[in-house]
């Protein structure tokens, strides 16, 4: 049976309103340390709590506990982010699919290092979603469908040294068997015909960015 997770990060949550919509009643609430305020803002009580908790304020910690929340805490000396290690935790509660909230925004190397980690091989049984706002990132190994409206905007940058046998559908500027350079721009703002678009690749790792309405090339 499959499993869903929703999971907090401790980044900035843009447009939380847009957020309830996707939460079902049997998804798994998982926060990775201080992103458990923003769980709790949205009136949830998380299944786990994990990290090193060196970014929940200390209401917060109060209020986890009064919910009688699961807390599992790591030290401070580790090998992982906090965000690794709710991912690994999604893993081990059987988890297939994940959505990714509130981990863009803040400090640059955790922004940088939240989307690698979604490229990382350990993950690849997991079907990544990050949500933020107008944009939605997904990593693609095969290929993908995008829903979405004529005019969007989908970027599509290489997580390897080579993305090769990328073709696209559906959007302005096609591709045919192509190979992308990790590195490379060739894929930043193109644009969706219709209201779905398709890309698929034969080898490599590709990191798709989807952006409701369009934005300047």
């Amino acid at each position: 049976m499959s499993q869903r997770a929703i999971l907090f990060a401790n980044g900035e949550l843009t447009h939380a309103d847009a957020i309830r919509p996707l939460i079902h009643a049997d998804d798994v609430i998982i926060c990775a340390d201080g992103g458990s305020r923003h769980a709790l803002a949205l009136g949830l009580a998380p299944d786990l709590v994990i990290g090193d908790l060196d970014s929940i304020a200390p209401d917060d910690l109060r209020a986890l506990q009064q919910l009688g929340c699961p807390i599992e805490r790591h030290p401070v000396d580790k090998d992982a982010t906090d965000l690794e290690l709710a991912l690994l935790a999604a893993q081990r509660l059987g988890a297939d699919e994940v959505i990714l909230v509130a981990a863009l925004g803040g400090r640059l190397d955790q922004t940088l290092g939240n989307l690698m980690l979604m490229a990382n091989p350990s993950f690849a049984d997991l079907h990544l979603t990050l949500v933020d706002g107008r944009q939605t990132v997904n990593v693609v190994r095969d290929q993908t469908t995008i829903i979405g409206s004529a005019g969007d905007t989908v970027s599509a940058l290489a997580l390897s040294p080579l993305v090769e046998g990328l073709t696209y559908h559906g959007l302005r500027w096609p591709l045919h068997n192509a190979t992308l350079l990790f590195g490379s721009t060739r894929g930043i703002s193109n644009e969706m015909t219709g209201d779905s678009a398709y890309i698929s690749l034969r080898r490599g790792v590709l990191l798709v960015v989807h952006t409701i309405g369009s934005t300047n090339r």
